[in-house]
């Protein structure tokens, strides 16, 4: 089997038993090896390795074959060996699917039930309950079960109940079944205490029938009174309100319950009704809640004595406050009661926790309010509440490192505030500012969150800078009168604070022991570039990230580096990739830097007209100089750069890092400003290549009377041609980036739609009725992107400058070639943000395939008889990783597509003529949805007589939404279909000079 893989690089490159990386084959022999010794040790850490050989080759085969071999172990071994049987059924979970001869799996180790040891017996129920999944109505299994609660040994009854509890959550006949022997169990006399404890949270798995749960939910309340121990009463709540939760029906009597519970003098009780009332206000709950139920738990805040009590009942009114529909019936009916309880847990300084719990629970209630259309006035006094303790708080709980939680509280809901309210955006921004460029000794942690704070506020309001005039927060009146002059700037708030900024961060690099503050650093940093994106660096600016370069190491410098890149500020950018170049000591790291560096000069030159060597000796202190560089001088050195940095990028890539999407990005880009060279070219040779003197016959002849204007007519086409060429080459890098950020294609997205804008306006001036133009479909939901669209905004307007002509009397000026030229303009000077993806993998999505039948060598091709058909069957292992808690786009299905083209036809006589309309290319193509990261599919390939062809797979990956994306691997194999020697002719004539000889032998 040939195993083919994607161009992701795989993180985990732990090594594992010396392996090949393409031989399980031989990783399952040295376990097996292993298994087979006479070592009770040896064959343990055997055992223990079969999870990581499962999630390195989750192959169906590998693992049947391995649960096979290790059921034969679980039943000769010991205790011990079976023991660490138990543990691989546990944590190969996401496998038990791919167990083909399941029967024989629990056949094998079923014989352990007739063993005369309880522990033995007790391990099999645990591992029956640990392949429950694969085997939910096997009822010998269930029989076995039951028979095992009426063991006199307290270990195999324990394993029978895990085992119970695992069956019942899977199969709605067993959970049936059990409920009255469970039942009787638990009021039994002769079952000690301990035993019930463990037998309750069984109940809570029979909601698959409405019956049974009303039987069990009513079997729960008859046993409160009989057993009001406290550990009974916490267990019987717990598995009423999981019960309730996955009925639903039975919330609001479950609710009721619980508001008696809340009057009991016993914390621990109390404490397990607030989880539970916090469990039943989830989102699949919450809409069963009665009205009165929410005033009724309001009412019983008094009875919280303790600040964990507090703390949880604040938690139960935050997710209340959550769901719309229960948030405005808190806004509506209990807003004063909310308001007074939410004042009294913010007055106790002594508990910061529940303080800031208090003030997220006043936040959310604000930000719903302030969103919903007339519900501001509501939450006025909310509001003015917030503004009172929000500096309070956050000054108390970033001096106290144990406090972290809770400054984190405040800044987020801070934050969230700020999205539904700019005035108090400004005034939060001032605070935390304020407290951070303070003299005061902060911990690291805390100062991180801060600098973390003020990024995100940034990033909000460099969003309203650049949001468009249809966006929200900008729809103007419709009763406004028209008026020629444009509406004020946003300005981002940010920008007034930026001198205070600075000066912290001067303040961090002087200090000895910076190191320790390194991410603060970098987040301020960060939050410097992104502040001023689109702008001009002052000197002072300049200067301080030139300090970094003495102070910080190289690791922190390329991260500062990597963010200027991303913002746009590219000078910044190529003088640390220019230094940090020179320091680093690996080859390909050396011409990466380089690579990057180009860039930034390239990108220099395109904002500013000045070479970056210029510039590093003669910085402007506050104003961008005048470019010395004509429009075409800049666009042919930068096209020269990005060429370089081609060069140096594929210097740079090796087969473990092969730089895909830059090098694909790059080539994009260099293409693109090539583009734009041509129409600069187009406009300069406007005036020396006048139209000829036969134009006008040729207009007319061809019927298209553009042509009267000669030269520049034809070359406007080509450079649309160009630019629709390069919009294509966006899209399908849109579609080879599944592994991408939101950004990032947000970025791709924008930069396809600007091509596509540009052509459709040279397209309004060089045809006569031209298309209609693109469609914008997204405005950009990060600050970078956004920014970018605002520049294809700019160029939408500029359109409007093209004179107003009739479809039938078009001219071609230099008035329309100045609208080129300015819109080239538009684009050179808008500073390029380089995409995240172009730095950071944070997905990574890798498909490896098995395709057979396989070639004994990679020259040789698969032979087929002819007249039959090919079985090609393809198997496949999806692997996942993210850095991020959850994945940007998750695989739904993949598209296995299988193309035969003939390459070689067969040799035919001289008498035998070709076939006429005879199709030598097949295609066919399969979807599969991988079950469990495994997917399989298989392909009946008709083949014609004779030649041969060749046969490639590609692999698309479907997501969750549908979108096809074409990042799968690529496999391909040479086939030859072997002549049929029954239908061959007769041979040919010999025509050597022997004809009329006779052979002897």
């Amino acid at each position: 089997m040939a195993h083919l893989t994607g161009t992701r690089v795989s993180t985990f490159n732990e090594s594992f038993l010396n392996e090949n990386e393409h031989d399980s084959n031989a990783v399952l022999m040295e376990l097996d090896k292993g298994l087979r010794s006479t070592k009770q040790g040896i064959q343990c850490e055997a055992v223990v390795r079969f999870p990581r050989l499962f999630e390195k080759y989750p192959f169906p085969i590998l693992i049947n074959s391995s649960f096979i071999k290790l059921a034969d172990y679980f039943v000769s071994g010991s205790n011990l060996l079976r023991f660490w049987v138990l543990r691989v059924c546990q944590q190969s979970e996401n496998h038990l699917d791919k167990i083909l001869n399941i029967d024989s799996f629990v056949r094998c180790i079923f014989v352990v039930m007739h063993s005369n040891d309880p522990v033995a017996r007790a391990l099999l129920l645990r591992t029956l309950g640990a392949v429950s999944r694969v085997i939910p109505e096997k009822q010998q299994v269930h029989h076995a079960i039951r028979r095992a609660l009426d063991s006199h040994d307290t270990i195999e009854v324990e394993a029978a109940i895990y085992a119970s509890s695992c069956f019942a959550a899977q199969s709605s006949s067993f959970a049936i079944s059990m409920c009255a022997k469970i039942s009787d169990m638990i009021e039994s006399l002769q079952v000690p205490v301990p035993m019930k404890l463990l037998l309750i949270p069984v109940l809570r798995h029979m909601h698959h029938e409405a019956t049974t749960a009303s039987l069990v939910s009513r079997l729960c309340m008859d046993l409160l009174p009989k057993y009001p121990a406290q550990s009974f009463v916490v267990a019987i709540i717990d598995t009423l309100t999981q019960l309730s939760s996955r009925t639903l029906v039975g919330v609001p009597g479950q609710l009721d319950v619980l508001l008696d519970f809340m009057q009991d003098l016993r914390t621990p009780v109390r404490i397990q009704v607030l989880r539970s009332f916090n469990e039943l206000a989830g989102r699949q709950s919450v809409h069963a809640w009665p009205k009165p139920a929410i005033k009724a738990l309001i009412d019983r805040f008094e009875l919280c004595t303790n600040s964990k009590e507090q703390f949880l009942f604040l938690s139960i009114l935050l997710k209340l406050s959550e769901c719309p529909l229960t948030c405005q019936q808190l806004l509506r009916e209990h807003r004063v009661a909310l308001l007074r309880l939410c004042i009294q847990c913010i007055s106790k300084l002594d508990d910061y926790t529940t303080a800031t719990q208090a003030m997220a629970v006043l936040s959310v209630l604000v930000a719903f309010g302030l969103k919903k259309k007339g519900s501001g006035e509501q939450v006025d006094d909310i509001l003015h509440m917030v503004n009172l303790h929000m500096e309070g708080l956050l000054l108390c709980t970033a001096k106290r490192a144990e406090c972290t939680r809770d400054l984190r509280r405040v800044l987020t809901y801070g934050i969230r505030i700020t999205k539904a309210n700019a005035e108090f955006g400004t005034s939060f921004i001032g605070i935390v500012t304020s407290t951070l460029g303070d003299k005061g000794a902060y911990p690291p942690a805390n100062a991180e969150l801060m600098c973390e704070a003020l990024a995100g506020l940034c990033e909000h309001f460099q969003l309203r800078k650049y949001a468009f005039s249809t966006a929200e927060d900008l729809i103007g009146d419709d009763n406004a009168m028209d008026i020629d002059e444009l509406p004020p700037p946003k300005v981002n708030p940010m920008l007034a604070r930026l001198p205070l900024i600075l000066h912290k961060l001067n303040t961090i690099i002087d200090q000895e022991n910076c190191e320790e503050q390194l991410r603060s650093v970098e987040i301020l940093s960060s939050l410097v570039l992104q502040t001023t994106m689109g702008c001009y660096l002052p000197q002072k600016v300049v200067q301080c990230f030139e300090k970094c370069l003495g102070r910080l190491n190289c690791w922190t410098l390329y991260r500062i580096a990597r963010t200027a890149s991303r913002y746009g500020h590219h000078y910044v950018a190529a003088h640390i990739y220019t230094k940090v170049s020179q320091i680093v000591i690996s080859d390909h790291m050396h011409y990466f830097l380089v690579a990057l560096s180009q860039i930034s000069q390239a990108e220099c030159i395109l904002n500013y007209g000045l070479e970056y060597a210029y510039m590093r000796d003669n910085y402007a202190p506050k104003v961008a100089p005048d470019p010395l560089m004509t429009l075409m001088k800049r666009l042919e050195t930068a096209s020269n750069l990005y060429q370089q940095a081609l060069a140096s990028l594929r210097a740079g890539s090796s087969p473990q890092h092969p730089c895909t999407f830059q090098l694909e990005y790059l080539k994009i880009r260099a293409q693109f400003l090539q583009t734009l060279h041509l129409a600069v070219t187009v406009k300069n040779a406007q005036v020396i290549v006048p139209p000829p003197a036969i134009a006008g016959s040729l207009a007319q002849n061809s019927r298209d009377y553009l042509q009267k204007f000669g030269h520049v007519t034809n070359q406007l086409r080509k450079l649309v041609k160009a630019l629709k060429a390069c919009e294509e080459t966006y899209a399908r890098l849109y579609k080879s980036s599944f592994d991408a950020d939101h950004v990032t294609l947000e970025f791709l997205e924008v930069a396809e739609f600007q091509c596509a804008l540009f052509a459709h306006i040279i397209e309004s001036i060089c045809y006569a009725t031209p298309p209609e133009p693109p469609v914008f479909l997204t405005t950009g939901d990060h600050p970078e992107t956004r920014y970018f669209a605002a520049s294809c905004q700019r160029m939408e307007q500029m359109q409007k400058n093209l004179p107003q002509e009739p479809a039938n009397a078009k001219t071609i000026s230099n008035r329309h070639l100045d609208v080129i030229i300015a819109q080239i303009e538009i684009i050179t000077k808008t500073p390029l943000c380089l995409p995240r993806y172009f730095f950071q993998i944070l997905q990574s999505t890798q498909i490896k395939l098995s395709v057979s039948p396989q070639p004994r060598s990679a020259t040789e091709p698969v032979n087929v008889q002819s007249g039959s058909n090919l079985v090609i069957k393809v198997e496949g292992v999806l692997q996942h990783f993210s850095k991020q808690k959850k994945h940007f786009r998750r695989v739904e299905s993949v598209q296995l597509s299988l193309t035969s083209q003939l390459i070689t036809p067969p040799p035919r006589s001289s008498q035998e003529l070709p076939k006429q309309g005879a199709n030598d290319t097949v295609t066919l193509n399969q979807i599969v949805k991988p079950q469990r990261d495994f997917l399989s599919g298989s392909f009946l390939l008709p083949i014609s007589n004779g030649g041969h062809f060749q046969v490639t797979l590609e692999t698309f990956v479907v997501d969750e939404n549908g979108i096809t994306w074409c990042t799968g691997p690529k496999s391909s194999m040479v086939v030859r279909v072997l002549e049929d020697p029954s239908k061959q002719g007769a041979p040919a004539p010999s025509t050597s000079q022997a004809v009329g000889q006779t052979r002897r032998f």
